[in-house]
């Protein structure tokens, strides 16, 4: 069952300068930065309240945020969901017809277990699954 909403992705093409922005925009400093190296992705997280936002940097030119920005330019990547149990979401959003991107979660940033639904089922929204890790 999705439970909120976990997060708002943002592709950006230098995480630092974009930091910079967003710092002086919210009045706040990232409080996590992390590379995920098996998406090729550096990711600067800020939190608002209870609302996080996610700076997502390409470390590789082929990577998924590279071609995102190459096509689509810098802004909204993804909206993100905490699930409680991110398999069973999968088994129920797949049930509903919408197509997953891969058959099984995989670790992401922020210490959470992540999937994404095609967007093309999503009005063309890039919804990102999310559960914590134990």
């Amino acid at each position: 069952m999705m439970i909120n909403v976990e997060h708002i992705g943002i592709a950006v093409k230098e995480l630092a300068a974009a930091e910079k922005l967003f710092a002086s925009l919210f009045n706040t400093v990232p409080y996590k930065r992390e590379t995920v190296d098996s998406e090729s992705v550096a990711t600067s997280f800020f939190k608002i309240n209870q609302t996080k936002i996610e700076l997502l940097e390409a470390t590789h030119s082929d990577s998924v945020i590279a071609r995102f920005i190459e096509k689509k330019g810098e802004g909204f990547h993804h909206i993100a969901f905490e699930v409680d149990d991110i398999r069973a979401e999968m088994t129920r959003l797949e049930n509903e017809g919408f197509t997953l991107l891969s058959p099984d979660p995989k670790p992401g940033a922020d210490n959470k277990l992540v999937c994404f639904l095609h967007p093309k089922g999503t009005n063309g929204i890039l919804v990102e699954l999310c559960q914590e890790m134990k």
